[in-house]
Parts: C-alpha cells; sequence; structure tokens
C-alpha cells in the first residue's frame, strides 16, 4: 500500500485483523515485579491476569521513540510512500509523545501521527478504517482524516468489578475509586475527551452488563453499527454480552469479542467488561 497504517498493542485488535489488513502494531511495555516484557508479544491475557490474581506488582510503560522510528523505517523501506501511525489518547500515556518524537527523527513529512484520544477497539476501529482507506490507494492526509473522524465517532464503554486497578495506575481519580469501594458499587465508566470518566453507579455486574446494553443501544441509536466487546479472564460473560447486544441491535453489522491484552488489563484488573460502538460515517 502507498501509505502504511502503524498502531499500538491497546487496540487490542482481535486476533489475525492486524495481519489482515496489513496493519503494524507496536507494542507497549509490561513489567511484572519490575520484569520487562512486551504486551501481547511475551505477555498475553492469561500471564497478566494470574499475575494480578496473585497480587504481583504490574506496571507499565510506551514504547521507546527508537521502535517506533524502526518499525516506520522498516515499513518504509518496505515501499510505503507514507505511514499513519494512530495511537491510544495522550491523554493517558506517553506512547503518541513517543511516536511523534520518531516521526520528525525518520521524516515528519512521510510520517503522520494520530492521538485518537481513545483506546481499546475505539482505537482499533480507527486503524481498521484508516487501513481500509490506505487501501484504496487514498492520500496519507485522507488516511489520517479517515482515523479521526473514525475515531470521534465511537464510544467506549466499560465496568470493573474494583476501581483498585485504574487508581494505582494513576488513570482515575482517588475519590472516584474510594466511593466505589466504599459503597460497594460498580461504576460504569467511559472514554470521554482523552480520559477515563465515570458514567454512573450501579450495584452489581449483573446490573452493570445490563446498562453497558443500555447505553451502547443509545450510542448506536438507529444506524448500522460496529460492535466490540472487551474483557479479561471473562470469556463465558463477554459472549453473553455479544449476545445480549446482537439481540438488541439487530442493524449492527457484526460484533467482534476481544481479551484485553496486558496494558489496558493491568489497569482495569481481571473481570473487565467493555462495550465499543462505532458509528458508521456520513
Amino acid at each position: 500500500m502507498p501509505v502504511a497504517v502503524v498502531t499500538d498493542s491497546t487496540a487490542h485488535l482481535p486476533e489475525g485483523f492486524a495481519d489482515r489488513h496489513g496493519i503494524r502494531v507496536v507494542p507497549l511495555h509490561v513489567l511484572i515485579d519490575g520484569v520487562a516484557a512486551l504486551d501481547g508479544t511475551d505477555v498475553g491475557p492469561a500471564e497478566l491476569a494470574e499475575a494480578l490474581g496473585q497480587r504481583r506488582i504490574v506496571t507499565t510503560s510506551r514504547p521507546t521513540p527508537a521502535e517506533f522510528a524502526a518499525t516506520f523505517r522498516a515499513v518504509l523501506g518496505d515501499g510505503a510512500d507514507a505511514v499513519v501511525s494512530v495511537h491510544l489518547s495522550q491523554r493517558l500515556s506517553g506512547t503518541w509523545e513517543s511516536a511523534v518524537l520518531a516521526a520528525q527523527e525518520v521524516d515528519p513529512d512521510r510520517v503522520r501521527v494520530v492521538d485518537s484520544r481513545t483506546t481499546a477497539m475505539g482505537l482499533g476501529f480507527a486503524a481498521l478504517h484508516a487501513a481500509e482507506v490506505a487501501a484504496s490507494g487514498r492520500s496519507a492526509a485522507e488516511v489520517e482524516a479517515a482515523a479521526v473522524d473514525t475515531a470521534r465517532r465511537s464510544s467506549t464503554l466499560f465496568v470493573v468489578p474494583t476501581l483498585e486497578h485504574l487508581r494505582r495506575g494513576g488513570r482515575i481519580g482517588p475519590a472516584a475509586a474510594l466511593l466505589g469501594t466504599a459503597l460497594a458499587v460498580k461504576p460504569v465508566l467511559h472514554m470521554d475527551d482523552g480520559l477515563i470518566q465515570p458514567l454512573e453507579k450501579v450495584r452489581t455486574m449483573h446490573r452493570a452488563a445490563a446498562r453497558l446494553v443500555d447505553l451502547a443501544a443509545e450510542a448506536a441509536g438507529d444506524e448500522p453499527v460496529e460492535l466490540a466487546v472487551h474483557h479479561l479472564a471473562a470469556p463465558e460473560r463477554a459472549v453473553e454480552l455479544a449476545n445480549r447486544l446482537e439481540e438488541r441491535l439487530p442493524r449492527s453489522r457484526g460484533c467482534v469479542v476481544s481479551e484485553l491484552g496486558a496494558v489496558i488489563g493491568a489497569h482495569t484488573g481481571p473481570g473487565v467488561l467493555g462495550v465499543v460502538v462505532q458509528r458508521p460515517g456520513r
């Protein structure tokens, strides 16, 4: 393709999607008890859930500019005329900044970096739609615009059994975490302007899953949306949630189920359920 699309491992594309669409994925770093590994390459969901269950110390860090630069040079060396690199919200991670530094080093005229202002399949759909536009032979500016527009039309909702992992990672304020613990509530969270924000509170995970369906239906309206369900160590609940979404939204273009990798999973913890609603363009 004249334009290559790059993203990072927090997109959590279902298995095989990146290869099928020619998307390069740069992994973030995961440290378990101080031992470094690559998200999705060295450490997957099962290893992460086990480590968190054993209360081992799990932290994450962004890819280095050198890692991005190596990827950009590789795809340009393979024949791409330009690169569009699409990443999770810069308000959650320094990944976007690393990619920008790498683009400046490699060739700022040929490498464009997009802040999706979201993550998970909100980011994943942006990368996939950008790759579709790239495959049609469009310009780098058009591929970049497709990524930005797709991300803007996504809604990302999720619920966690506990806010402790988000609090530890600094992704949500300690007061919100205390509220969730003190009242034994299950907060429904969403991506809002690049940040994880509380949306509402419910009492049980069962009720929270029902609210995810309701909120996804509100976000979809009457449009033929694409859907994704995320989870960590909760495959049966995820399949049940996907089935309920497809029943509630019969005009949807299908629902993919993807288990969260180590980086996002480390901040949400086992048992998380998420829904991404991708509205179509005009």
